[in-house]
Formats: structure tokens, C-alpha cells, sequence
């Protein structure tokens, strides 16, 4: 970040006053409500994607097979609406109201998991209680701290793992690295060992550490439906890449890691809704590169709305978070959400 040393001064009062609101809540003079049900939160300490989202959706479908009431409560940053979705209503997901990652979510998990979506996760999580929903899982809720939780994971990059040190404006950091001693539970993600992050994190946090990376599950071809057909012929074909996530470089390395022929790629802002010039823009552009096709993440799917390709197949990866001693990472939740007052 070029006007880094610039913003830098304006980084030390960001940082402490993130530092004593955290503070002002762990002495109880900021009061933190309550839910009636377990909450497990998912959150980190930077800007921009560490696998948040994929991490919801693994920690929802445990719960999902333990025959539990799941919620998610979410502020849905950049939906079109407010409000919620509840059991057995599409709503707000299949229409495209919803946030990206609200749609994805809704498309890959049962039907019976509800959606509290708005900024007051509070709010949303009285009315899903009163859905019969027991378990709440908090979408990027680490530094949501109004909200009682009884689980605080944190997650971690290891491609990226502290923003370059610095807290915004000047780097990526939401909060100082001190702030890691509030997690429950940190997870590194994008690796299977980074002994130089566990070694940072430990000056902090005395909490279990575990790895997770994104696993492949399979490549769709999306002709304006989800979930579309597999396409077995995915890595035999030169490729487009294009993505608005948070961490676009870790799709591409992705991509590439997967086995995937890369012939040039193109990235937006996070969640960034596609016009059709931005989509006859991307064909230009894979055109001139020699691509077969085009390929994105399937976050990107639900932004498109009209901007359909249409000379190029549209491919998309439906990627989830393999956790290593999976087993073991979620006994440490439950034994956390059962034993853990609040």
C-alpha cells in the first residue's frame, strides 16, 4: 500500500480505540446481550477473505447432522434488503435480495437452516429463537461484540496472515494482534503447516491451533441456475479466470495449485455486482488471451443477476474448507459451547 507511511499516523487512534472498546465490554462497562441458545462465532482480525464463509458452512453442516436447529445470523453486507430468511422460506435467497454470501450459503445448506440477516444479529437471533432455532452460528462476528458468544474462533492467512502488521487505515488489520486473546479457538487457513504464524499468534493467544485449507468439490457449468452440471472436461481447456472476492490472489494460486489451465484472469472489489459492459468486458478480455472458457468462484455466480456471458461456457468452482483434525476441532467447539457460560 503506497500511501501506507502516509496513513500510518491515522492508524494509532483506530487502533486504540478498537483496543479499549474491547476492553470496555471484557470489564463489563459495555453490556453484551444475550441469546438463548449456543452462539459460535466466526470472524478474524483483517480485511478480506481468510475462508470465513466456507468455515460457517462446515461448522452449519456438523451441526446440521447432529440433528440441531441451525441459524445464521449475518449482517448480508451488500444484500439488496434487510430482514431474515426463515425455515422453509427462500426467499431473500433465491431472488437474489439476499448478499452473495447469504445466496451461497442458503443454495448449499437444508432447506431448515433459518438466515437472520440485518445489522443487529441480536434482533435476528430473538426472532429465529422464537423459530425454534437452538444453535446460532455468527457470520464474521469477532468483532461483533454486542452479541454474547459462547465460541470465539479466529481465523487466520496464513498468504496473509496480519495485513503487513499494520491496523487500518494503514494496513489490513481490524484490530491489533493483541486482540487474538479473546479467541477461543484460531484456525490457519491456506496451509497444512506455518510454524513462522503459529509463533506470532502464540505472543498472544494461548488457544488451540488448527489448520484448514479450501477443498475442491467439484467444477459447474452455470447456465443461470444453481447448481448446474459438473463439467469433467473443466482442466483440459484454457481458462478465464475472473473473481470479486476478498482474496482474489488465492483463488488464482488455487486455480492453478488444482491443476487448472490459467490464461488470464481479471478481479473486482469484494462482493461486486457484474453490469453486462463488465461482462462483455471479461469476454474481450478472455478472447484476447486464447481462452475456451470462462471460470469464477461460485460467490461470483450470485452477482452476475443479468451480465451473462454469452459467447464463453461459464464455469464455476464449488469449493468447501477441508479442516485437518477435523474431529478433534469440533469436539474443542462443543466442548467450548457446552461448558462455556456467557
Amino acid at each position: 500500500m503506497k500511501l501506507a507511511p502516509l496513513l500510518w499516523p491515522l492508524s494509532l487512534p483506530y487502533a486504540a480505540a478498537a483496543h479499549l472498546r474491547a476492553r470496555a465490554y471484557e470489564l463489563g462497562f459495555f453490556r453484551q446481550r444475550r441469546l438463548e441458545g449456543k452462539v459460535i462465532s466466526v470472524g478474524n482480525l483483517t480485511v478480506g477473505g481468510t475462508g470465513k464463509t466456507p468455515m460457517v458452512l462446515w461448522i452449519a453442516q456438523r451441526l446440521l447432522a447432529e440433528h440441531k436447529r441451525v441459524g445464521i445470523l449475518t449482517r448480508g453486507y451488500k444484500g439488496r434488503v434487510g430482514g431474515r430468511t426463515g425455515y422453509g422460506d427462500g426467499a431473500g435467497v433465491a431472488n437474489g435480495s439476499a448478499s452473495d454470501e447469504v445466496q451461497l450459503l442458503g443454495a448449499r445448506l437444508d432447506p431448515q437452516v433459518a438466515f437472520g440477516v440485518g445489522r443487529d444479529r441480536y434482533v435476528s437471533g430473538q426472532r429465529l429463537t422464537k423459530e425454534g432455532v437452538q444453535w446460532f452460528v455468527l457470520d464474521d462476528g469477532f468483532q461483533h461484540l454486542r452479541l454474547a458468544r459462547h465460541v470465539d474462533i479466529v481465523l487466520v492467512d496464513a498468504t496473509n496472515p496480519f495485513g503487513g502488521g499494520k491496523v487500518l487505515p494503514a494496513g489490513r488489520l481490524r484490530e491489533p494482534r493483541s486482540a487474538l486473546c479473546r479467541a477461543d479457538l484460531v484456525v490457519i487457513t491456506r496451509s497444512e503447516h506455518a510454524p513462522a504464524v503459529e509463533v506470532i499468534i502464540r505472543r498472544y493467544s494461548t488457544a488451540p491451533i488448527f489448520y484448514a485449507r479450501p477443498q475442491l468439490e467439484s467444477v459447474r457449468l452455470w447456465r443461470g441456475e444453481h447448481r448446474g452440471e459438473v463439467d469433467p472436461s473443466a482442466k483440459s481447456r484454457k481458462l478465464f479466470a475472473f473473481c470479486g472476492i476478498g482474496n482474489p490472489s488465492a483463488f488464482l494460486n488455487n486455480l492453478r495449485e488444482w491443476g487448472f489451465q490459467v490464461a488470464g484472469q481479471k478481479v473486482f472489489r469484494d462482493h461486486h455486482r457484474y453490469s453486462q459492459q463488465e461482462a462483455a468486458e471479461i469476454e474481450r478480455a478472455a478472447r484476447a488471451s486464447g481462452a475456451e472458457g470462462l471460470i469464477c468462484t461460485e460467490k461470483d455466480i450470485f452477482n452476475l443477476g443479468d451480465a451473462q456471458p454469452g459467447e464463453f461456457d461459464l464455469l464455476y468452482c464449488v469449493i468447501s474448507m477441508h479442516v485437518e483434525r477435523g474431529d478433534e476441532f469440533w469436539t474443542a467447539i462443543m466442548d467450548k459451547a457446552q461448558h462455556q457460560k456467557v
